[in-house]
């Protein structure tokens, strides 16, 4: 019985033991990130070889290019600033000179002990002259290095020279470097099609391509993490890309994957996060804006401009579409909180009005003002509109006291009335066709001259045999008559009437009724304000946008014509053709927040009609020119002094609201998912969406426990005795 109740006393001891052990592991002790493990991320697009240099429109390939390969400079998301990485980096003081010296033991991913392959200055030449040469098959990439002299110092050191200073250039450097021996023997105008590189790239950066797998759902690209000299830790093991040809495809599979590159949104703008997801929101650089093509005669008038700016709702368009962040200005640094435009129809209309586009019934309106006016004064008097059957005749009457004997209305001789109206005199106009001062159906104009055709007076008539259309003429003389007395005050205020309660119908006024739209602007030649807006169809977003703009535009008196062709090439080739009068298009500002090849009037397309002269770098989509713009923007680019470009910042953003080249919409907001056992995930302020693999040494995907500093096992017997 005693051994029993010794065996039991023993038992209780081990298991409080136990348990007093597990409760002082875990208060002194905390998770820390542990080495190892594979992060799957899945994507939506197609993959294409992996190459630096032609990543510009492939944001999936963007996103393994940043793993595998570094540049000598790259963007930290943290601090918004451009900061070493393969090399570190010496820039004169006059802004022209920049000398990058390579950092120690940096070798390509294909070094192994036995056949070292490091980073050399010579890659780094061959990876920047190669973009300068004029059959290098990226043109937009080209003009980042126009103008700039590379030159080998050492091994180790290169020298770029610029011609004039350009503080962004940093940017440029942050291209993934590529080995020289990876390319012998392919011509400069082949390299986009070095299909071995592209599936088998090697690069300098923290992580390696292994291999490149076709599975039915997806395609499956493997990474995996290199011992770098120049790196801090990195946790993670392995990164694997799988990239879907669609959202639904990548949902079925949502059980293999950690992270989703971009969630898609639902209709009322809510990211649709698969569950144990963690959403992130971020926005880039970016702005989405509705480009004046300012070469257009009618785009030319500020007033218009101006007043299609007013009559924007940006709050209604951001609100249809699940954005946010409403931009005024394309300078995305500045704070535009002290000038933040808003919305005002009244004062869109005036604008409007200004710019002489007036809106039909006030067309209509004026000119029955003018007539009214004409017939107040002289010697012609008659009621505006007569109901005349062909073979009747209108007569009309007058003194001579203000005109000579012998005078003529419409060709034809005034006679005296009988001696009993003695003074006065009489004619009668026909209505039979074609006869001498015959009055015609519709619009007459009724002329009195004296014997020698000197114009004394002219009289507006319109003549109708038609009952119904009779009423209808009278109706708008009588809307005339109240709209003048309104105007005058002689009417109780609750009876006025103003231009906004008219409508034109078949070209009479009459009252406005609740449904009916508002009518097309036209000018005094009788032109119709109707505007052609070209957008992409991706993202579908655009189109919602055209749409809800040409709904907002409608209430002003502006038609808009929506163009969204089919394919990008369709697209692009009226893009680049100019081919639009409103353009509603993104621009991306990227890390050096540079709106220099926006707004100079060097990114104008020079429209020759030679379609072979039009560039692909034009990307002055408004063609914009402005001498001061253009010299800010200068100085902006050049200047050392942060004061200096800030106040040209401020003066730019100034000229363009005033000129107002476009009208800007607003900044788009991205969302990122992860599971939620993926952890250290940090963002920061990217200005790609690729920039979210900078802070790849903050993740983790395994855990493990130490102990805190000053604790070990040894803590134990204190702690147990401390304990409350």
């Amino acid at each position: 019985m005693q051994r029993w109740a010794l065996r039991g006393f023993v038992g209780i001891f081990l298991l409080t033991l136990i348990i007093l052990l597990r409760q002082f592991y875990y208060a002194n002790t905390e998770l820390v990130p542990k080495n190892g493990g594979t992060y799957i991320e899945g994507s939506v697009g197609q993959f294409q070889p992996i190459n630096p240099w032609f990543i510009l429109t492939n944001n999936v390939n963007r996103d393994i290019v940043s793993l595998v390969f570094s540049g000598l400079l790259k963007y930290d998301p943290a601090t918004k600033q451009i900061v070493p990485d393969l090399a570190s980096l010496i820039k004169s003081k006059d802004g022209k000179v920049y000398t990058l010296t390579l950092k120690q033991n940096v070798q390509w991913q294909d070094a192994t002990l036995a056949f070292p392959h490091p980073v050399t200055a010579d890659d780094v030449l061959f990876t920047f002259q190669t973009i300068q040469n004029p059959a290098f098959p990226n043109a937009l990439l080209r003009q980042n290095f126009r103008g700039v002299s590379i030159e080998k110092i050492n091994s180790q050191t290169v020298r770029f020279t610029l011609e004039e200073p350009y503080t962004y250039f940093t940017s440029n450097l942050t291209l993934g470097l590529l080995p020289k021996n990876s390319f012998a023997g392919v011509p400069v105008s082949k390299l986009d099609q070095a299909l071995d590189f592209g599936f088998k790239p090697i690069g300098a950066g923290p992580y390696a391509f292994k291999s490149l797998i076709q599975t039915e759902l997806s395609t499956e690209v493997t990474l995996e993490r290199i011992q770098r000299a120049i790196d801090t830790q990195i946790f993670i093991k392995r990164v694997v890309f799988r990239i879907f040809p669609d959202y639904a495809t990548l949902l079925s599979d949502i059980r293999n994957l950690d992270g989703v590159r971009l969630v898609p949104r639902n209709d009322h703008g809510e990211p649709i996060i698969p569950r144990k997801f963690t959403s992130i929101d971020y926005s880039l650089p970016q702005y989405v804006a509705l480009f004046f093509n300012l070469e257009h005669p009618m785009l030319q008038d500020g007033k218009l401009r101006l007043g299609l700016q007013l009559g924007t709702n940006k709050q209604e368009i951001v609100d249809a579409i699940g954005e946010k962040t409403i931009v005024d200005t394309p300078l995305l640094e500045l704070d535009a909180s002290d000038w933040r435009y808003s919305f005002d129809a009244n004062l869109a209309q005036g604008a409007l009005f200004t710019s002489n586009w007036n809106l039909p019934e006030k067309v209509r309106l004026q000119r029955l003002l003018e007539l009214k006016d004409m017939n107040a004064t002289g010697d012609l008097h008659a009621d505006p509109i007569v109901y005349l059957e062909t073979g009747a005749a209108l007569t009309l009457t007058g003194s001579f006291a203000n005109i000579p004997q012998g005078s003529l209305v419409n060709g034809i001789r005034v006679t005296p009335l009988p001696a009993a109206a003695s003074g006065s005199w009489i004619v009668a106009l026909p209505t039979a066709s074609g006869g001498t001062g015959s009055i015609h159906l519709g619009q007459n104009f009724i002329r009195l001259v004296d014997p020698k055709g000197k114009a004394l007076d002219t009289l507006s008539l319109w003549r109708t045999a038609d009952v119904a259309e009779f009423r209808k003429q009278n109706e708008e003389q009588n809307l005339l008559n109240l709209f003048t007395r309104s105007r005058a005050g002689t009417v109780p205020e609750k009876e006025r009437i103003s231009s906004q309660n008219l409508y034109l119908e078949n070209g009479l006024l009459r009252r406005r009724q609740s449904t009916d739209p508002v009518g097309i602007r036209v000018n005094d030649r009788g032109e119709r304000l109707s505007l052609h807006l070209l957008t992409s169809s991706t993202p579908p977003v655009y189109r919602k946008i055209a749409e809800q703009i040409q709904k907002e535009w409608a209430t002003l008196g502006v038609h808009v014509g929506i163009d969204v062709p089919d394919t990008r090439a369709a697209f692009e080739k009226k893009l680049i053709a100019r081919d639009y009068d409103i353009l509603l298009f993104g621009q991306s500002l990227l890390d050096n927040l540079d709106s220099y090849p926006y707004w100079h009037s060097d990114g104008i397309q020079k429209l020759d009609g030679n379609s072979t002269n039009l560039r692909l770098d034009a990307y002055n989509f408004s063609q914009y020119s402005s001498f001061k713009a253009d010299t800010l923007l200068k100085t902006i680019r050049q200047t050392s002094d942060e004061k200096e470009r800030l106040a040209a910042l401020n003066d730019l953003r100034t000229i363009l609201k005033e000129d107002v080249p476009a009208i800007f919409l607003y900044s788009p907001l991205y969302t990122f998912a992860h599971h939620q056992d993926v952890h250290g995930i940090q963002i920061g302020r990217p200005s790609l969406h690729s920039d979210r693999f900078l802070t790849l040494p903050h993740w983790y995907v395994l855990e493990d426990r130490q102990f805190v500093t000053g604790k070990s096992w040894l803590s134990f017997l204190p702690w147990l005795f401390t304990r409350q």
